[in-house]
């Protein structure tokens, strides 16, 4: 998978997800089924994807330096 095909989304709300954390950028993997249910694919501390709440995120513009700076920070 390419960087392009990763968005970063901003947490809002962990209401009913206590293992998401407020204030925190996530990675969302593109899933389009899960979207047409209002669900995305996040990589969560674990570094694996699970299915959260769309309402739970905001979408969020991050400068190309930055944001390949954070997919690629180990």
């Amino acid at each position: 998978m390419k960087d392009k095909d990763i968005r970063l989304m901003l947490c809002i709300k962990n209401e009913g997800c206590d293992d998401l954390e407020v204030r925190k950028v996530y990675e969302i993997l593109p899933d389009a089924d899960a979207e047409k249910d209002n669900y995305l694919r996040v990589i969560d501390e674990s570094g694996e994807d699970y299915l959260y709440p769309a309402e739970n995120f905001y979408a969020i513009e991050i400068a190309a330096k930055v944001r390949d700076s954070l997919l690629h920070a180990a």
